[in-house]
């Protein structure tokens, strides 16, 4: 299976990067490179651009896509919290623009293999880097029921959560859960009918809180942001599309923060603490998928852009 993918808020992105002909630009979640093609499309033969991902599949796939932009364009396989380390080993110490797009690829959903998705049976896996040793089956098969229930509580914010890492448990106790259709069968007995007739898949929430899990990617994200801000020359932006409310919460706090850092207490009458800002916030309110878009990719209906350009 090709390596296909539909890039989210393609043009809304690389024109919020703000490209420079002659700058240098990172896509830490290169995936089959479809804003990186449209990003090296506008610089010249002077600019830069490099491409990062964990994903093998992504990493051959937008190297194929790129090769025309020949020597402009870097391709490396890591994840974007190495960002640092794997651009000076390049020679690169700053940036004119980050871009990254946190969500799961269409190929890595409709890759029954890659166990991401609860509409294909396949082995519980999950993996954004396959070289991981760790997968999905062995979160849902190891961990306590208590650990179970904080991470599709606080990962899946599933009102659920108590009673599927009860029959999580109750069921492993009879044989290991291996597969995505097994799972989804512990989950459809966990909730109500009524409920599961009113609302979506059952198991999106469980899904999305293992994902989240085994990739650490909230710890990722909230572990780099400032880091990547620090990268950033004057002028240059990040744009961050997130897929759900707990990666937006991260991206709109820490931009806020970056751009007004003061500690002080709100009736001091000057700033005392020393913090300096380091940019501004871009988009006040998150760019959102207009409706052309959400017609011919309904994978983008979740999808919110926020921007940071650095002073």
């Amino acid at each position: 299976m090709a390596f296909q993918h539909t890039s989210v808020l393609l043009k809304e992105t690389v024109d919020s990067l703000a490209v420079k002909p002659d700058g240098i630009y990172v896509d830490a979640t290169l995936g089959g490179g479809g804003h990186a093609f449209e990003v090296c499309r506008r610089l010249s033969d002077k600019g830069r651009f490099i491409g990062i991902d964990q994903d093998a599949a992504a990493i051959e796939a937008a190297s194929v896509r790129l090769e025309g932009f020949g020597k402009m364009v870097t391709v490396i396989r890591s994840n974007y919290c190495d960002i640092g380390p794997q651009l000076r080993a390049v020679g690169i110490k700053k940036v004119d623009g980050i871009v990254l797009d946190l969500g799961v690829s269409s190929y890595q959903l409709d890759k029954a293999e890659r166990g991401f998705s609860y509409r294909l049976d396949a082995p519980l896996d999950m993996r954004m880097d396959q070289r991981q040793v760790q997968t999905a089956k062995d979160i849902i098969n190891s961990y306590s029921e208590q650990d179970l229930y904080r991470i599709i509580r606080n990962y899946g914010e599933d009102r659920f959560a108590k009673n599927i890492a009860k029959h999580i448990a109750m069921e492993r106790e009879k044989a290991p859960i291996e597969t995505t259709e097994q799972l989804n069968e512990v989950i459809r007995h966990a909730i109500p009918m009524k409920i599961r007739k009113a609302s979506g898949h059952p198991s999106k929430r469980t899904f999305q809180a293992l994902r989240i899990e085994l990739n650490r990617e909230l710890d990722v994200l909230e572990g780099t942001l400032d880091e990547m801000i620090d990268m950033l020359n004057p002028g240059g932006r990040i744009c961050i599309i997130t897929f759900h409310s707990l990666e937006d919460r991260i991206v709109k706090r820490t931009f806020r923060r970056q751009e007004n850092p003061c500690t002080c207490p709100s009736h001091f009458p000057v700033c005392v603490c020393g913090n300096v800002s380091k940019g501004k916030v871009v988009t006040n309110k998150p760019i959102l998928p207009g409706k052309e878009e959400l017609e011919y990719n309904s994978r983008s209906k979740s999808a919110k852009l926020r921007v940071f350009e650095r002073s």
